[in-house]
């Protein structure tokens, strides 16, 4: 065994400690990130099997970031409204390849935005390739906060609807993919989401873009996905949170980074309990994969797997296990749900069926 190759390396904890399978939330949650597509396929197709997972999981209402523009956002709002209008909220998308060869590409995605949010989206959704690969006409890469986009952030704050934005991604994935990337074989596995090197910017660049994107806009609700991509660092999404009150962040997928530091992200969460929001980021949705969250959040159990999948002997994101934060209800209350009411009021309803 001397030569036991890492990938077959899959030891099994032998910790006897109390263990609780939360099986559903303590109050009604209000997933905030969650998609219906993968790469422009339809991931969910029976509506009523999806309700009945999320009637399993405690899940009252869920946010489809995946309404794209035009035809498709007609479709994804037929598909998920026509039956269910109280229990699911469509975003729009940006349609960067129709608008990008114009020079006034801010004032025609802004424009588009006021089409959809017409049509019935309740808000944009805005992916990582802003900042990290998309051009322009002279072939320069688009930051965060490019002052072109400033017609689009500020129709946002007009139509009084919120940004969930999600740039950058784990600090390890622009680092050196070498011996010492604590998400080595993740990268291997998905080598296109490696961002080192001089054609993209550097992590702390996107942050810091993204930070003036915030002070620039005051009136535009965000909504930072996955803890803002600084779940490693929870210290500096407090500064980020403290410096614009216009900021949310979710929680989706970064249960990896958060329950590795479980008093750090206590702290946090209890802190910042008014600006967080439930979000689990996973197609379709599954009741398992919504009972880890459950038990992070609400139990002190030690060192379990972040993932769901039984059968899988580690995790997507690296090799390690997660500790609950056992957080209080009030705070619970916020996150699950209503913080998310907030900012799509809406939802209030959902949220008061549930609870009789």
């Amino acid at each position: 065994m001397n030569d036991l190759p890492l990938a077959s390396y899959h030891p099994k904890s032998m910790l006897r400690a109390p263990a609780h399978k939360v099986l559903r939330p303590r109050f009604p949650v209000v997933d905030m990130h969650n998609h219906s597509e993968w790469q422009g396929s339809w991931q969910v197709t029976n509506l009523d099997q999806l309700v009945a997972e999320m009637d399993k999981a405690g899940v009252v209402a869920r946010v489809d970031l995946d309404g794209g523009n035009g035809d498709r956002l007609l479709r994804h709002l037929d598909f998920f409204r026509s039956r269910y209008p109280e229990r699911f909220v469509v975003f729009a998308s940006c349609d960067w390849a129709q608008h990008l060869p114009y020079d006034n590409f801010g004032e025609r995605m802004a424009a588009e935005l006021a089409r959809s949010v017409k049509a019935g989206a309740e808000g944009l959704k805005v992916w990582k390739e802003l900042g990290l690969t998309l051009r322009d006409n002279q072939g320069r890469v688009i930051a965060v906060d490019d002052e072109r986009l400033v017609p689009l952030f500020e129709t946002a704050a007009d139509l009084n609807v919120p940004i969930l934005i999600h740039f950058a991604d784990p600090i390890a994935f622009f680092q050196p993919l070498d011996n010492h990337n604590e998400r080595y074989e993740e990268l291997m596995e998905h080598p296109d989401w490696h961002f080192y090197g001089d054609q993209f910017p550097p992590f702390d660049a996107l942050q810091q873009q993204f930070a003036r994107l915030l002070t620039r806009h005051p009136r535009t609700t965000f909504i930072g996905a996955h803890v803002a991509s600084l779940a490693e660092d929870l210290r500096g999404t407090g500064q980020l949170l403290e410096g614009h009150p216009n900021l949310y962040v979710d929680i989706a997928a970064r249960l990896a980074e958060l329950g590795r530091q479980p008093y750090t992200a206590a702290d946090f969460l209890t802190q910042y309990a008014d600006r967080v929001v439930f979000g689990l980021d996973s197609w379709p949705a599954d009741a398992d994969e919504y009972r880890v969250y459950y038990r992070f959040l609400e139990t002190r159990d030690e060192y379990f797997p972040y993932w769901a999948d039984e059968d899988s002997p580690v995790g997507e994101s690296g090799r390690w296990q997660i500790y609950g934060v056992g957080l209080e209800d009030d705070v619970l209350q916020k996150i699950y749900y209503a913080n998310t009411v907030n900012i799509i009021p809406r939802l209030k309803a959902a949220v008061e069926a549930a609870q009789g």
